[in-house]
């Protein structure tokens, strides 16, 4: 007789062992077979407890991740002026929306879809969650949930490089197709384990190591920050926002200091969710004290260092160049180094992810600098701080991931960092993902840019863009106040006369 609970002989021994007790041979395998059983019960129900708490610390780190979208919508709006307020806002709720139908329909099954089909480019199957949960293959409701914020963010970031000169039908049409497909198939060559791209692959992984990109400085800040070049390329800059001479002419500063700090914030809250949740289990144990637990706290710290470093830098750098200790300049900083440290927070020593902010603050600074020479105009610095720092993120990684963290994150058989002894076919790797996240992006939502453009549902007109979108396309300002004098009425009473809003300029 065999039994699940007393795999590989497990009962025959049990049995033999009470059999040299004195048991009957009847005695023994009856004995042996309910303690067997609950054995088995002791195992499903354990088994039950790690996948609830898996679970559960997913659908905890996807709804941290979602808490970012709040931190979006503040750095946006605070970072325009007051008169497209209620425009940068409600593109930020769309993204959200148009992003969760497109990537329920398409993107997770372009993303992470596996069939008999499987292929290193594209997935082919969960086509709005069909075949979902899947216990054969270990994918869950959460999964999807955790995957769909991410998609969101990269959306996000987009909209900051267009803002204040698109129309809102061109954030629809962008935001779906970015989210339903573009970054689905990024997100398949390098956290797919059938992708031909990323450390996670299986087999046939690039160079024979793939890229390391945990929680994805190329896979979602790339991927948001040269769609937003794209668009914001082919829009042109704002108007007035350079003379004819090419320099820079009016200040065209975001109106709410106060809303970008508390942006900032809540992003750097969200982080929290979305570098350490990138590990998915958290029930994971590499010996008798660390397991998972201990790579996702070590990764907090990474990524709360590299922020912290970018920040100081920033601030000091700035100061020196312009003579002002400027908030905003800080907050973009700090999230430079976010944005930088996501590729390797799992896979690098703290020390190390404070060269990591270190460098993205210059790199932030660099382009920036660039960016003005160039006439390009990036109200929230999104390309230049998602893409640019991303890119060097990904760098990052490739000189300093420590082999130990590495085999920890991803088994073993994968790269190092060329600094750390390993080489550099992981530093190969890693240019490879900048260069083709780059190409992809470019070949696919250059020429929709330009599709709207030519069809001219990408900018507003110059009416609309002096005036202000909040009034011209969304009934009204966001913020009023009363600033006109109480007359009086002519009546007996004299009552004061109702006063009419203004909005703030």
């Amino acid at each position: 007789m065999a039994f699940a609970g007393c795999a590989n002989g497990g009962l025959s021994n049990l049995t033999e062992f009470l059999t040299a007790g004195g048991a009957s041979n009847a005695s023994a395998e009856a004995v042996g077979t309910f303690l067997c059983g609950r054995f088995d019960e002791i195992s499903t129900t354990l088994a039950a407890h790690t996948l609830a708490v898996n679970n559960t610390f997913l659908l905890f780190s996807a709804y941290l991740v979602f808490s970012m979208q709040i931190g979006f919508a503040m750095l946006c709006a605070g970072s325009v002026r007051a008169k497209n307020t209620m425009n940068i806002m409600l593109t930020n709720v769309l993204d959200a929306a148009a992003g969760g139908i497109s990537f329920y329909l398409f993107g997770y099954g372009f993303a992470f879809g596996r069939s008999d089909n499987n292929n290193g480019f594209i997935g082919s199957n969960y086509f709005a969650l069909h075949h979902t949960p899947d216990a054969g293959r270990g994918f869950d409701f959460s999964f999807f949930l955790y995957q769909w914020a991410f998609a969101i963010a990269a959306a996000g970031i987009t909209s900051g490089s267009i803002a204040e000169r698109t129309q809102f039908v061109a954030y629809l049409v962008y935001s779906s197709f970015l989210t339903g497909f573009v970054y689905p198939i990024v997100a398949h060559w390098v956290w797919s384990v059938d992708g031909w791209l990323g450390a996670a692959a299986l087999n046939n992984r690039l160079f024979g190591v793939g890229s390391i990109d945990f929680a994805g400085s190329g896979v979602v800040h790339m991927v948001g920050g040269i769609a937003g070049l794209a668009g914001a390329y082919i829009e042109g800059p704002r108007m007035g926002r350079y003379g004819p001479d090419g320099k820079p002419a009016m200040d065209m500063r975001g109106h709410s200091a106060s809303l970008v700090v508390l942006g900032s914030f809540l992003l750097w809250f969200g982080w929290f969710g979305f570098n350490p949740g990138s590990y998915i289990y958290i029930v994971v144990p590499y010996d008798d004290f660390t397991g998972n637990w201990t790579g996702v706290g070590r990764t907090a710290v990474t990524t709360t260092l590299a922020g912290c470093a970018a920040a100081l830098t920033t601030l000091f750098a700035r100061r020196w160049m312009t003579g002002h200790w400027n908030v905003t300049d800080v907050c973009n900083g700090l999230l430079g180094g976010f944005a930088a440290i996501t590729a390797g927070c799992a896979v690098v020593e703290p020390w190390a992810a404070i060269i990591c902010g270190f460098g993205s603050a210059w790199v932030l600074i660099g382009f920036n600098v660039l960016a003005a020479k160039l006439k390009y105009d990036d109200p929230l610095e999104a390309a230049q701080l998602h893409g640019g720092c991303g890119a060097w993120g990904l760098i990052f990684t490739g000189l300093f991931a420590r082999e130990k963290y590495v085999s920890e994150a991803y088994g073993t058989g994968r790269g190092h960092g060329l600094f750390m002894g390993g080489g550099g076919k992981l530093l190969a790797a890693q240019i490879i993902e900048i260069l083709v996240i780059s190409g992809w992006v470019l070949a696919t939502m250059g020429p929709l840019f330009l599709l709207l453009k030519r069809f001219n549902l990408l900018r507003i007109s110059s009416d609309d863009e002096v005036a202000g979108m909040d009034l011209t396309r969304h009934g009204g300002a966001a913020y009023y106040h009363e600033d006109s004098p109480q007359f009086l009425t002519p009546n007996a009473t004299n009552k004061p006369a109702r006063t009419v809003p203004h909005a703030t300029p």
